[in-house]
């Protein structure tokens, strides 16, 4: 039996709507609809094409991404694509480039925290690609602590300019995306100086170079970092290093929506808070953590189709060997991160919701859930990231050797991912900040300040702390407010027992220092218990389609029994849990992925990635991998010639023992 047959079998099997799944995913019909046409739009394309990707030059890759780029702006121009569109389109290309700077972070930047007059100015350029910018922050020595930037804007008021300038060898600007060969314009942070006082870190909208030649304007250093990790992946981007030597820009350059200097050289704040700048911060992390969940589908995806096609062992009278996804060590390591992705996926949606309702709360002047806000967006972009980065590295594993060859997909996928778990926040550097703030929770319980949000479970925290569990049999763990419960106690048990160990100290900070394992796993308590509690949620909402919503309870409940058996030590230590509770657990998660097995191909098909943007002989939509793989290897430049280069040189001397060796 062919592969391809395999996994048309697989197909038959499921037992849920699998269209009506795949808007579930997308998060509405219309949302399919765009995504299925725009990626079906670049997988016809062949200038998108991306499997030689791994074997271009560092030179040759980066000219085919500039290729890609422009292809795509014409492409979005042409078709007159929406702005939801063009960035699926570029979505879809799936090659890091200067544009996700420039779309994601350069303008977000200016709509944060430029006036009124400055956006009137710079985003039309920009929306029209007549400038093209990047986000200048991270320096060679500081990256996580903004506060300690060392480059310097220094206000001249003799010609109303302020002089940008790196001072130390540290202060040059390090890795931003898109700066090293592309940005004409960078938003720069830097230290305002005026009259030798220190205001702090600002935003200036700097340019980098001449739009006429694109050479860099006088005082500007600027150039790539070089290779980075992995054969393609993230080595198409040009991230910059960049120095300034006194480079002079008009006062009204300096992102000025929050705080300004006037034209009599007077620092002020203005009128609109400062507090909206956390609208840019909670925008990109809510796309950082969509990002998570399409990374990680993707590698769940490859591995899960190709454990169906792949057979081992377990033949009987000669007839076939087991598929691989039968293996129950196979389940165990593969449908928890199947469910993650559904959960990361739905986590996400939810963000966009709470980006949304920020943003009205802050225009309207209501800071009030900020704090909770920050928290839990800078743990929700360190918990799916660095969940994400191990589970495709799992995914590469569970896709035994040939999970290794760089046609499987996965290994590009994993060098072009994990920099997710180092930008915008060291992953545990933000777990630190969630711990800060549930020390404040804590500490505020018996102040009659309610908390709110994701925090609220902890104005019950007086019966958190003495529940027990009431499971009984393994199906009890089926119900989703036992569920919740448990994550709730584990969550408020963990923060108030991190709390009073620092109180300990005589000095807090100390405290803090000393405990700070402790205060990043109450911090990963607090965030996996949102991720659960936001699945639950969605599945209280109208899913039509058959079987659909089983299916999401289904992977609902891995995901939350697989995480309990990964942490049972701070379930049952803390005493939400007994051992033979946990143990109950783990019997009912065996249950559910019988549940799972007929059902995993469609699961994946749900995601409805094209074979282009999979990149993966793998997880080809119809299974047809041996044929595939073995026609692939034969495209490598090594099989060019048949007798290798250097032949003559170095192996036939050797076979023929004619090397000459020297004398001391």
């Amino acid at each position: 039996m062919e592969a391809l047959d395999y996994l048309a079998e697989e197909r038959r099997k499921a037992e849920f709507d699998v269209e009506e799944m795949k808007i579930a995913w997308a998060g509405s019909r219309q949302a399919y609809e765009i995504s299925d046409r725009v990626s079906r739009l670049v997988a016809s394309d062949p200038v998108f094409r991306k499997d030689n990707r791994t074997m271009l030059s560092r030179k040759d890759l980066f000219k085919d991404t500039l290729k890609k780029a422009a292809h795509a702006w014409k492409r979005i121009i042409e078709l007159r694509l929406s702005e939801e569109e063009a960035s699926k389109l570029r979505f879809f290309v799936d090659q890091p480039v200067f544009t996700d700077l420039h779309w994601g972070m350069f303008i977000p930047a200016i709509k944060g925290s430029g006036t009124e007059e400055q956006k009137a100015k710079w985003l039309p350029l920009a929306y029209k690609m007549q400038i093209i910018g990047c986000y200048a922050q991270t320096e060679l020595g500081h990256g996580s602590n903004v506060q300690g930037l060392e480059t310097t804007a220094t206000f001249d008021p003799h010609t109303d300019e302020f002089v940008i300038h790196s001072p130390t060898l540290t202060s040059s600007k390090w890795w931003p995306g898109g700066l090293g060969k592309v940005s004409t314009h960078a938003v720069v942070y830097a230290r305002l100086i005026k009259d030798g006082q220190d205001h702090g870190v600002h935003g200036f909208i700097v340019q980098l170079r001449s739009l006429d030649d694109h050479l860099p304007l006088p005082g500007i250093t600027v150039g790539d970092i070089g290779m980075k990790f992995g054969s393609g992946a993230y080595n198409s981007m040009d991230n910059g290093v960049l120095r300034f030597d006194h480079v002079r820009i008009p006062r009204d350059q300096m992102l000025m929506g929050v705080s300004q200097v006037t034209r009599e050289g007077k620092f002020m704040q203005s009128d609109v808070p400062r507090q909206l700048v956390y609208g840019t911060m909670v925008y990109v992390r809510q796309k950082i953590v969509a990002d998570a969940s399409c990374a990680l589908s993707r590698a769940v995806c490859i591995a899960t189709r190709y454990s169906a096609v792949r057979r081992q062992f377990g033949s009987h009278n000669g007839g076939p060997e087991t598929q691989v996804i039968d293996y129950k060590t196979q389940q165990n390591r593969l449908f928890p991160l199947l469910a993650s992705a559904y959960a990361f996926r739905f986590v996400g949606e939810w963000l966009k919701w709470l980006y949304t309702d920020v943003t009205q709360r802050l225009q309207a002047n209501d800071f009030s859930t900020l704090p909770e806000v920050h928290a839990c967006t800078a743990g929700l972009k360190s918990i799916t990231t660095s969940a994400t980065a191990d589970a495709i590295e799992e995914c590469r594993k569970l896709c035994g050797g040939h999970g290794y060859l760089s046609s499987s997909g996965l290994p590009e996928l994993f060098a072009v991912y994990i920099p997710a778990c180092t930008y915008e926040g060291d992953n545990v550097v933000l777990l630190l900040q969630v711990g800060r703030f549930l020390m404040k929770t804590v500490s505020q319980l018996g102040s009659g300040k309610k908390p709110v949000g994701t925090i609220a479970y902890m104005g019950r925290a007086e019966h958190l702390l003495q529940c027990r569990c009431e499971v009984q049999r393994a199906e009890d763990w089926l119900k989703p407010q036992v569920i919740v419960e448990a994550f709730e106690a584990r969550a408020a048990r963990m923060a108030v027992a991190c709390s009073k160990n620092i109180n300990k100290f005589p000095k807090q900070e100390d405290g803090f220092a000393e405990l700070s394992a402790d205060l990043a796993e109450a911090a990963v308590a607090h965030c996996q218990l949102i991720v659960v509690s936001k699945f639950i949620e969605r599945l209280q909402q109208d899913i039509p389609g058959k079987g659909v919503k089983r299916q999401l309870e289904i992977l609902c409940s891995v995901y939350a029994l697989s995480l309990l058996h990964k942490h049972l030590g701070d379930f049952v230590a803390s005493g939400c849990i007994t051992p033979e509770q946990g143990a109950l657990a783990n019997e009912q998660l065996r249950l559910l992925y019988s549940q799972v097995r007929p059902n995993a191909i469609a699961l994946v098909d749900a995601f409805n990635y094209t074979d282009h943007y999979l990149g993966s002989i793998l997880g080809r939509y119809d299974g047809n991998v041996y044929p595939k793989l073995y026609e692939e290897a034969w495209k490598d430049p090594l099989n060019e010639t048949v007798v290798p280069d250097g032949y003559h040189d170095y192996i036939r001397p050797i076979l023929k023992q004619h090397i000459r060796v020297a004398r001391l």
